[in-house]
């Protein structure tokens, strides 16, 4: 058997951030529908509402979730994550930071961490740490859970009401 073939094969732990600010409550809840039709959908975390960053807009609700799947880092990109994204609406601008109704990046993968701004901003690390709070960031060697706490600090997050652990998996 090919090293590839042995890595498709494996199931990958991947901790994917979602997030949407244009009906952000109904594609939130659509993206988890989508997901778990294609990937195992094993912890989410709450929804976080925060200021849009970089670009004028409406605020953003924030999710994370840890999947697991037998799909690449590139494969989950393109057969999975775009395709929902696109479903929902997604429209690509030359401005990263735009309002959109969907956005579904991958954060950690087999405990790499992909993004390195991830503990920079409370959007993504707040999330992130309540699935995953004692994974270490590998830049200040803090653990998770102590920089959410940090950046809760310094930045306007709170929490949403938005109950999805109910009807993420129905």
């Amino acid at each position: 058997m090919k090293l590839n073939e042995v890595e498709n094969n494996q199931d990958h732990q991947v901790v994917i951030g979602i997030g949407s600010n244009i009906s952000p409550r109904e594609n939130i809840r659509s993206a988890l529908y989508l997901l778990s039709r294609k990937v195992s959908i094993d912890a989410l975390s709450g929804v976080w509402k925060t200021p849009s960053v970089g670009s004028p807009g409406p605020d953003f609700l924030n999710a994370a979730i840890l999947i697991s799947t037998n799909y690449s880092l590139n494969q989950l990109r393109v057969e999975v994550l775009r395709p929902i994204e696109n479903l929902l609406g997604r429209v690509r601008t030359s401005d990263p930071n735009a309002p959109r109704t969907m956005d579904l990046d991958p954060l950690i993968f087999d405990g790499n961490q992909l993004d390195e701004q991830l503990w920079q901003y409370a959007h993504m690390g707040v999330p992130v740490a309540e699935i995953l709070p004692d994974y270490t960031d590998p830049q200040s060697g803090k653990p998770a859970a102590v920089i959410a706490e940090e950046l809760m600090q310094s930045v306007p997050i709170k929490e949403a009401e938005l109950d999805l652990h109910r009807s993420s998996t129905a």
